[in-house]
């Protein structure tokens, strides 16, 4: 991911996350040195991904993929690159938070390998309040 790609990143974030990131979150993650990726399908951009590495650890910032390529793999193939890519960059466990309510998401996480090692109280905006988080992680 570039800068350049923030505008088509910027256009699919909302329609994925009821609270998205902004262009700052984005732009800060970028100036950071974070990995940021984009997954296309030929040439058609379909996800992106945010990675925090601190020594040999991992966490997932931002894990997406548009609607219209939902449930056909692509987040299975994200998630099967980052971890490839983490793995050679000596990375010993990969971490994410996930919404208890997104069912999706973590049945994507679980396939891969993730499981549950805890729970983050009021981790997420919610409506009417705040959402718990549950903390999982995988050996890439």
């Amino acid at each position: 991911m570039h800068e350049a790609d923030l505008d088509w990143v910027l256009r699919h974030e909302p329609e994925l996350y009821p609270f998205p990131w902004t262009r700052g979150n984005f732009e800060d993650s970028l100036g950071a040195g974070y990995s940021c990726w984009i997954m296309s399908e030929g040439e058609a951009p379909v996800g992106y991904a945010v990675v925090m590495q601190v020594f040999d650890e991992a966490h997932l910032l931002n894990f997406s993929v548009v609607r219209a390529a939902q449930g056909r793999g692509a987040g299975a193939a994200l998630l099967a690159f980052l971890r490839e890519a983490l793995r050679g960059r000596g990375v010993t466990q990969f971490f994410l938070e996930v919404r208890p309510s997104n069912l999706a998401a973590r049945a994507v996480y679980e396939k891969a390998g993730f499981t549950s090692i805890g729970r983050r109280k009021g981790y997420y905006p919610a409506e009417g309040g705040r959402e718990d988080a549950l903390v999982m992680r995988v050996a890439p």
